[in-house]
């Protein structure tokens, strides 16, 4: 994950599947009533139970398409699974992630939600 947050935010802003999701009213209301600090600390939690470990059982199917605004942002940034990690990002499979591998990721989905929060829907 060498490239900038807004580099990676403007490549996939030119897939027609990353670029198909978008948080909704429950979804930005849950952002707005928890807080950025906490959103920051689930997704955390998030990438290191669900994305961290070298091993995942159900690799490609551990993130929900819906239901919180991370699982939302994960998908738009293919930061989902492993294997999207892996084509989008050059990150190898089978490795556990690094600390600053899963902090990079935990600020390109902060990133993402923002842009989101700031746009009506």
């Amino acid at each position: 994950m060498s490239q900038t947050i807004e580099e990676a935010l403007n490549k996939l802003s030119h897939s027609k599947f990353r670029s198909s999701f978008h948080l909704g009213k429950k979804e930005k209301e849950y952002v707005l009533l928890k807080g950025y600090d906490e959103i920051e600390k689930q997704a955390s939690t998030f990438i290191m139970n669900r994305l961290a470990p070298a091993v995942i059982e159900n690799d490609g199917k551990q993130t929900p398409m819906k239901g919180h605004p991370v699982f939302i942002a994960q998908h738009a940034c293919a930061c989902c699974c492993r294997g999207c990690l892996n084509k989008w990002y050059k990150v190898k499979k089978n490795i556990p992630l690094t600390q600053d591998q899963q902090d990079k990721i935990v600020h390109l989905l902060m990133a993402w939600i923002k842009k989101e929060m700031n746009h009506s829907s």
